[in-house]
């Protein structure tokens, strides 16, 4: 389920930046520079208004931009709907990975939903390749060089990026000192990127973990407990003096056998004188 909803919300996104990449557009065939902040409906919409098209094309490109900032409005109105039916969804599966700094309930769904059983994997190590986080070596002679991986799942490792920027955004956290350390080390900023993501993965791996085995535990539970329940004994028939209990009539015979006895017929006349 969280797979279904995870995807909806990565399309809806998409379909968002292409409608506004496309007003963006139209609003700077209008007005110089177009908007320089993030594009919104409503910044869009009041830009749109002090807009006086000069000829009939100006005239379409308004129009057409007043349409764009109505998908604009109803694919926001949908990712809000989105992001509200995932929130629910993954409070109800009791995850812990939402304790992870960076980490949302949409981050949190992708990552549930792309990774499945957690215990097909090993080691942090298999669910890192998996995940496209681990480093894959292309040592040639006595050099060590070690590139990205394009492997693994996609899904996973953007989700792993958004984790990744959230932390290097905000100063004082874990993930902020940890890139900047990798930085003061000669690391570029896309090699301290990808350390940090191959840190946040085994942290990722220890809570999905510790879910599997809290939730195998609290079914364990269930099953005792189902177990050791003494289920309710059949009641004992009683027999109730109604008209149940009265004997049935015996079977009807065939025959009655005791027949009455035919009258004798009397013998004709000349039989009787020629026995005389």
């Amino acid at each position: 389920m969280l797979r279904v909803w995870a995807k909806r919300n990565n399309d809806l996104g998409r379909l968002r930046n292409k409608a506004a990449c496309r007003l963006h557009s139209v609003l700077c065939d209008l007005v110089a520079g177009g908007i320089a902040t993030e594009i919104s409906a409503d910044t869009s919409e009041q830009l749109l208004e002090n807009v006086a098209p000069a000829n009939a094309l100006e005239a379409a490109k308004a129009e057409l931009a007043a349409e764009l900032i109505a998908d604009v409005r109803h694919l926001d109105e949908q990712m809000v709907a989105s992001k509200r039916r995932i929130a629910a969804a993954v409070k109800a599966s009791g995850t812990t990975l939402t304790q992870l700094y960076g980490v949302g309930p949409v981050v949190a769904a992708m990552l549930i939903a792309y990774s499945g059983n957690i215990g097909r994997f090993a080691s942090r190590d298999h669910y890192a390749a998996y995940t496209g986080t681990a480093p894959v070596e292309v040592s040639s002679g006595g050099r060590q060089i070690h590139r990205v991986s394009r492997r693994g799942n996609r899904q996973l490792n953007h989700a792993l990026h958004i984790a990744a920027i959230s932390q290097i955004r905000h100063p004082g956290t874990e993930g902020r000192t940890y890139y900047e350390r990798k930085l003061a080390e000669g690391k570029t900023p896309k090699d301290a990127i990808r350390a940090l993501k191959r840190r946040i993965i085994d942290a990722v791996y220890r809570q999905l973990r510790a879910d599997a085995q809290r939730r195998s535990a609290a079914e364990r539970a269930r099953e005792d407990k189902r177990g050791t329940t003494q289920q309710p004994a059949r009641p004992a028939l009683t027999p109730n003096t109604g008209s149940s209990a009265k004997p049935l009539p015996g079977p009807t015979p065939r025959y009655d056998p005791v027949q009455p006895r035919r009258a004798r017929r009397s013998r004709p006349a000349a039989l009787a004188s020629r026995s005389t």
